[in-house]
């Protein structure tokens, strides 16, 4: 390619700065890629690939490309956008081009590209090297350390923690979880840890590596400090916490790294947290209960975060997503959202008349994002003016708030009143999308753009004046003056009309029915022109720099209003929720009673047309109803319950109300939960070996405060695998107590294992409830109530029946579950089928034979404690050679 033209000479020079992206090189109207990056490129896009001088290459048009990037980023691909930086000059030779931007799946800005209820958090994650020599990352144990860090550039967001202790391996995945971010920063000796990168691919990240001496203590330290414009480290407490530094510093290098032309002036701030302010949920537990995704649709549809949403700026529904995924355990912190949201519930005008003011506010966070990066235009301004011009009302109108939370909110809603009159004088109210089209600044801001202005005015006015005067001195009523951006203004004459061409006009371009001309007088006032508009565009562009440098000034002050604002829109969208929904303000307290009346399922209720959700009532606590057995056929209701109370804790601990008459629950450190079957086969799990992997991370992780949510634990396998499982398991989670509090965890177990129902008589605190269910001519009517007391019937058939198997096989069950359900069978565990549904008239099973019952009952009536082990071993031989010659006789008569 180095042997081809000057362009591509350029083009070979900027893409060896940017080995693993694709370059996308600006060419007149198009973007263009060459080379390998064509071949990718085409592929992913479903472009045409062509080729020039046997290079490969594709193109997209320019007003289309961020599309287009945008398919590639989300497909894992790093684009650089390569921007010709001159206008094109005729014999000037090549135009200069730089890179203007990397973009990658963690590095987005533009609005478009991302999605306004979630955040876009790029991660960071460093692990010792020595604590790896020799070990697999699933391997490390309590005494290891992680860094983790966060960012999302679009909103300026920085957050770091360490993780460590016990079950570190399942800590970080919960974190990867709660934040999803969409790429991850390793360093590069991590490239050979296949372990580790195939734990990342279950979360479906876009991994990057930086060189391992970029983990330079002192230089990491030095970026850091340098970003956030700090003496030490010492005020984020950081300063002894060295992975939370060494994952903290790859972001800043990384960032450094992939936005060279962009100011990183927004991320101002970073912030320590502890993964013990949140209540722990896992990803089964987020997709187990349909938190911010529903199960079925895959999008916010049918989810909790669908019934709660009722924000009205998109940082407000990104604050209330993060609260879902989020829950509190501070029970003071729980309280005082709680009063918030009371205050707003009560307050119907107040709520109502904020609500109006919010509509007008667009996104700050990432407003000032694009401002600060500098990829902003003036509407970005004009947006974020119209959104300040409503802070002062919204705080007028909290003025007589009652609660804390509030007044604080009030308190941090700053006027920025010279922003805004800075804004309001300088851009006009309805600029155009681009920077360099002119018509940005108002008239009046600026004396020297007036007088261009003017002048450029004042020539248009003389051409314009120019085609008067000369129809009047030719006499030709056709002749027009226009312009073209290749050969300026011109006048054009039709063909007819030639014969009268006067002389001072050079001909310029023939057409086919006309001739075009240009003067002296022309070309001088074209000049003029043309150079009045380029200087125009040009000191444009240079004071919109400086009023966009004045308001990135007040970027932290601007930052903390919209943090406000978020807060008060996800409060108020609790207090919305809970009107429409009927929800009431649960008492949320230190102790492990949960006691809920009347509860419902906030995202089921929702989705019933034309018949009420049935409530119930749950008393449970950690000591004498620790542990509940939910018997009950398919389709009456327990996972619907067990799931209810799941949520309705969450909700509380977030703030909200909840769905329910009143309720007192103990705060949950962690929910837990085991439902459904699904396989993992690109991991080779089965679906049972997925269900035991949940099960073990409960049984190995909960604690005395944790809510455990089990449904059918044990049914992947037989039967007597089955409940022998989940027998062992209720005994584990009664015996797992707190020494201090003599506390458990409490489980709400869902079963058809009748079998468990025993364990209510045997072990203090567990107790037994069903979904109740009444019969009535052949039919059961699942009346969704849960009482005290074990179900006497699967109503497996019943059910069976309701989904439209066959009615020769529901009889047929029938006739075999008569014979199932005889003690000879729990004797014997044989079961033989002389009969099929196809041949029998009778359709009787023989299941066991005669002569067989004779020979466990002669087996029972041994005097095992008189026999001499001779005397029992020849007697256990005689009954050996009965039972073969039975089984020759039973196969003879078959």
């Amino acid at each position: 390619m180095s042997k081809t033209t000057p362009l591509m000479m350029q083009y070979q020079r900027i893409k060896n700065n940017y080995p693993g992206a694709i370059l996308f090189f600006r060419l007149g109207d198009f973007y263009e890629m060459f080379g390998e990056d064509a071949k990718v490129a085409s592929r992913l896009l479903e472009i045409t690939l062509t080729a020039r001088h046997k290079i490969p290459m594709c193109g997209v048009p320019h007003h289309s490309a961020v599309n287009y990037i945008a398919r590639l980023v989300k497909q894992g691909q790093k684009v650089a956008v390569c921007e010709q930086m001159e206008a094109p000059v005729i014999g000037k030779g090549i135009v200069k081009r730089e890179v203007v931007r990397l973009i990658t799946p963690g590095t987005i800005l533009e609005d478009n590209l991302l999605s306004e209820e979630k955040n876009n958090f790029l991660a960071a994650i460093y692990i010792n090297p020595k604590i790896l020599e020799g070990v697999k990352f699933s391997g490390l144990n309590a005494n290891s350390k992680i860094g983790l860090s966060f960012t999302d550039i679009s909103t300026g967001e920085f957050l770091t923690t360490e993780i460590c202790g016990k079950h570190i391996v399942d800590k970080l995945s919960n974190e990867l979880s709660r934040f999803q971010p969409s790429e991850c920063i390793l360093p590069c000796f991590m490239e050979g840890k296949k372990d580790f990168l195939d734990f990342l691919k279950r979360w479906n990240i876009s991994v990057n590596f930086i060189e391992d001496w970029r983990y330079e203590k002192a230089s990491i330290y030095q970026k850091l400090i340098r970003q956030f414009k700090v003496a030490s480290l010492k005020g984020f407490d950081l300063e002894d916490k060295e992975e939370a530094v060494f994952s903290s510093g790859a972001i800043v290098a990384y960032l450094e790294d992939t936005q060279q032309k962009t100011h990183l002036a927004h991320i101002n701030h970073l912030q320590w947290y502890s993964t013990e302010n949140f209540m722990i949920l896992d990803k089964s537990t987020q997709e187990n209960l349909e938190l911010v995704m529903g199960l079925s649709t895959k999008t916010k549809k049918n989810s909790l975060f669908e019934v709660l949403d009722y924000t009205l700026t998109p940082m407000g529904t990104r604050t209330l997503r993060r609260w879902i995924l989020e829950p509190l355990i501070d029970v003071e912190k729980i309280q005082a959202r709680q009063k918030a949201n009371a205050e707003f519930f009560l307050d119907n005008v107040l709520r109502k008349s904020i609500q109006e003011e919010l509509k007008k506010i667009s996104d700050l966070e990432r407003l000032i994002s694009r401002l600060s990066c500098g990829t902003a235009n003036a509407r970005d301004l004009v947006a974020l003016k119209n959104s300040l011009k409503v802070v002062p009302l919204i705080k007028e109108k909290m003025n007589n708030v009652h609660c804390s939370f509030l007044r604080n909110l009030v308190k941090r809603l700053s006027d920025l009143k010279e922003v805004y009159g800075l804004i309001e004088n300088s851009i006009v109210d309805e600029p155009p999308v681009s920077l360099k089209e002119g018509g940005l600044i108002k008239k009046g801001y600026h004396l020297e753009l007036d007088k261009i202005n003017q002048a450029r005015s004042e020539g248009k006015n003389w051409i314009l004046n120019l085609e008067k005067k000369e129809k009047e001195r030719t006499g030709i009523n056709s002749l027009k003056i226009g312009f073209t951006s290749v050969f300026g203004y011109y006048i054009e004459l039709t063909k007819a009309n030639l014969a009268n061409v006067p002389e001072n006009y050079i001909r310029k371009q023939t057409l086919t029915n006309a001739e075009r001309f240009i003067t002296p007088e022309l070309k001088e006032q074209e000049s003029f022109i043309l150079g009045a508009e380029e200087k125009l565009i040009n000191l444009e562009h240079e004071v919109f720099q400086k009023i966009r440098e004045k308001v990135i000034r007040k970027t932290v002050a601007i930052q903390e209003v919209s943090l406000a604002l978020s807060v008060l829109d996800a409060i108020l969208s609790l207090a919305e929720a809970a009107v429409i929904n009927d929800y009431c303000r649960p008492e949320v307290t230190n102790d492990s009673r949960f006691v809920i009346r009347e509860g419902r399922h906030p995202v089921v209720e929702k989705a019933l047309v034309g018949t009420g959700f049935i409530p119930n009532d749950i008393q449970i606590d950690g000591k004498e109803n620790q542990i509940l057995i939910i018997t009950g056929p398919n389709m009456a209701g327990k996972s619907t319950y067990i799931r209810q109370v799941a949520l309705i804790a969450l909700m509380a601990q977030i703030g909200s109300f909840i769905p329910a008459k009143e309720a007192e629950l103990g705060v949950v450190d962690r929910i837990f939960t085991r439902i459904g079957a699904a396989d993992n086969l690109s991991a080779g799990e089965s679906t049972f070996m997925v269900e035991m992997n949940e099960t073990a991370n409960i049984l190995n992780n909960a604690t005395s405060r944790s809510l455990l949510i089990l449904d059918e634990v044990g049914r992947g396998t037989s039967t007597f695998d089955g409940v022998s499982i989940a027998w062992a398991s209720v005994e584990y989670l009664h015996s797992k107590k707190d020494k201090d509090t003599n506390q458990g965890p409490r489980t709400l177990f869902a079963t058809h294992y009748f079998e468990l129902t025993e364990l209510a008589r045997i072990l203090k605190g567990v107790k037994n409830y069903n979904i109740a269910v009444r019969e009535w001519n052949d039919e059961i009517i699942f009346l969704r109530k849960i009482i005290e007391g074990s179900a006497d019937k699967s109503y497996g058939i019943h059910v069976a029946k309701l989904a439209g198997l066959p009615a020769g096989v529901i009889d047929r069950a029938k006739d075999i579950l008569v014979e199932l359900e005889k003690n000879v069978y729990k004797e014997t565990n044989v079961l033989k089928l002389n009969d099929s549904i196809e041949t029998s008239d009778t359709k009787q099973l023989n299941l066991f034979a005669e002569q067989q019952n004779l020979l466990m009952e002669e087996l029972k009536s041994l005097p095992i404690d008189g026999l001499t082990p001779l005397e029992a071993l020849n007697k256990l031989q005689e009954l050996k050679k009965r039972t073969i010659k039975l089984k020759k006789d039973d196969n003879n008569n078959a």
